[in-house]
């Protein structure tokens, strides 16, 4: 089944050109400050709004999370804890005790005095108050019932059902006449004027509306793209006229002479500091040298030399302790004495 774009009418063919030419040039301003707010909007949050936050998110860290946490952690969980046991101890278990040796003592005691004393007396009472309200009540109201009320009751609904049919018949009557009033006077006119005004106008707004809300999307798109290029414009413009000239400058001429000034002034500069450096640690020290020599000369001269220190001979090895007899005391194969019999 093909579906085919319906035919327009000349009225919205006429309505779209000068609706969509004044949507774009009333939409592209916004559109291109829209795009600027967006652009400046995402520097600024890369740059100052997100080191911004996160510096505020640390500080409110520090200020407010970290000391509720401790004292939460250290000043009211042991609070609590004290309060729960103090609470245990001093009301729990003094009810716990209450509860088992007096009150379910007592209860028990009331059970039976219920089950053997307060239901058999509710029993008799109330069979007594049963018999005497049947025989004094019940009985004389059912035949009043019977004999008077019921007589009376179906000729008052009689009369009642004749007074409300005299009554919905004038009520009847009497919303026919509103009825056709009502539909003669307003609501014939009123269909009238919905149908060959109010539809009629309402679809000319229906398409104008339409047609401006296709003519405000259209030039937002095509705001779009103007913006696109603008941008594009004025960022080539920016490059040409700032950028390319001040890397032209770099390149061609702070690169060359910042080089030259290396070569000639600050390499110079950078051996003679360092040959004038290591000439100054040599001065230092072998002024540091004769500094300790002279001193160790004054030294000798007033205490005089250092005494030798004796030098300690190392202890003999211990032999190990065995429980065999040594070589000397040992048997052997060519004597007969032994550790035993040897004098």
């Amino acid at each position: 089944m093909d579906l085919e774009k319906p035919p327009e009418g000349c009225l919205t063919v006429a309505i779209r050109v000068p609706v969509r030419i004044v949507a774009f040039v009333l939409v592209l301003p916004v559109r291109m400050a829209w795009d600027a707010l967006v652009v400046a909007g995402r520097f600024l949050g890369r740059t100052v709004f997100r080191p911004l936050g996160r510096a505020l998110g640390w500080l409110a860290r520090a200020v407010f999370v970290w000391p509720l946490v401790g004292l939460w952690r250290y000043v009211v969980v042991p609070v609590a804890k004290a309060v729960g046991w103090l609470g245990l101890v001093l009301l729990v278990r003094p009810v716990q005790w209450l509860y088992r040796w007096v009150l379910t003592p007592a209860g028990h005691a009331l059970v039976w005095v219920y089950a053997r004393l307060i239901v058999p007396v509710g029993v008799a009472l109330r069979a007594a108050v049963v018999w005497l309200a049947r025989y004094l009540v019940v009985v004389p109201a059912g035949r009043l019932y019977r004999w008077v009320l019921a007589p009376a009751g179906r000729a008052l609904a009689w009369c009642g059902r004749g007074v409300a049919w005299c009554v919905r018949m004038v009520v009847t009557g009497i919303g026919l006449a509103l009825y056709w009033t009502v539909r003669v006077l307003l609501v014939l006119p009123a269909v009238a004027v919905w149908r060959w005004v109010l539809v009629p106008v309402g679809r000319v707004l229906a398409v104008i509306g339409g047609e401006v809300g296709a003519a405000l999307g259209h030039a937002w798109r095509i705001a779009g793209y103007v913006s696109v290029v603008v941008g594009r414009f004025i960022g080539t413009v920016l490059r040409l006229v700032l950028m390319e000239p001040v890397r032209w400058v770099y390149r061609t001429v702070l690169t060359p002479v910042g080089h030259a000034v290396r070569d000639v002034v600050l390499r110079p500069v950078a051996e003679a500091a360092r040959g004038a450096g290591q000439a100054v640690r040599q001065a230092l020290a072998s002024a540091r040298a004769s500094v300790r020599q002279v001193r160790g000369d004054v030294r000798r001269a007033l205490f005089g030399a250092p005494r030798p220190e004796p030098r300690r001979e190392p202890e003999p090895a211990r032999p190990a302790d065995r429980r065999e007899p040594s070589g000397a005391e040992a048997r052997t194969l060519g004597s007969s004495t032994t550790a035993l019999t040897k004098d």
